[in-house]
């Protein structure tokens, strides 16, 4: 069943065209990868998605329906979450601060807390330590968390290995994992190596348009592809 269905998309900054013709099909369940060169424009689809920028023309459908042009806000009670590449989250805050103004209530949901912290030990252990006293790792691991307080059916991951520790980053493959049985993922990575561990379906971004798409397992078997759009050898 498809989840997230795009379709012609651009989107344009200023006087920029940054999507030129975007089209891909993200399947319920699992994670799915944009993978792409620095600059190709998996961000701004990502942004375009949660109507932070307006794509035009072009359409966005949620479970069938069209949310394109929506405000963030309306798209986000859909049911779809967001962790942007600068993790989004309040500083001053503490953690558990942090979570609770990610709920929709006031009021944690005890089931979904302790999920949480099973999933991130270190945000249990550092539920009252301000935001902007944690680690690298230990912020994107709450910035994650943020996302899935609240139930949610699509989560729009963003560059979120970017400068971890290879310890960090196995621990967050692992929380994905368990994420993904319960929550489509749609992850923007550079890191290829942690993307193909997690991708069932991918699609390569390029110069604002797909260049490819597919399954993870045969991408990651053609070198010479991932070679010519991800330059992966350099």
């Amino acid at each position: 069943m498809t989840l997230l269905t795009i379709r012609n998309m651009k989107t344009d900054i200023d006087q920029y065209v940054v999507l030129h013709d975007i089209s891909f099909d993200v399947p319920e369940g699992g994670v799915f990868v944009l993978l792409g060169r620095n600059g190709a424009g998996k961000t701004t689809t990502l942004r375009s998605i949660m109507g932070l920028w307006k794509p035009s023309p072009g359409s966005v459908l949620f479970k069938g329906e069209d949310i394109t042009g929506l405000h963030t806000a309306d798209i986000a009670r859909k049911g779809i979450a967001y962790v942007p590449e600068n993790m989004g989250i309040f500083g001053t805050l503490t953690v558990d601060e942090n979570l609770i103004l990610a709920t929709a209530s006031g009021r944690f949901d005890p089931a979904r807390l302790a999920r949480i912290h099973a999933l991130f030990p270190a945000l249990e252990q550092f539920r009252d330590k301000q935001a902007w006293s944690l680690s690298g790792g230990q912020k994107q691991m709450l910035s994650v968390a943020r996302a899935i307080i609240e139930p949610r059916a699509l989560i729009l991951i963003d560059e979120p290995t970017k400068g971890l520790a290879p310890s960090i980053v196995d621990a967050m493959a692992e929380a994905f994992r368990e994420i993904a049985q319960t929550t489509t993922i749609l992850l923007v990575e550079q890191n290829f190596t942690f993307a193909r561990s997690l991708g069932r379906d991918m699609a390569v971004i390029d110069d604002g348009r797909v260049a490819h798409s597919g399954s993870m397992e045969d991408f990651a078997a053609d070198t010479a592809l991932q070679d010519r759009l991800l330059s992966l050898s350099a």
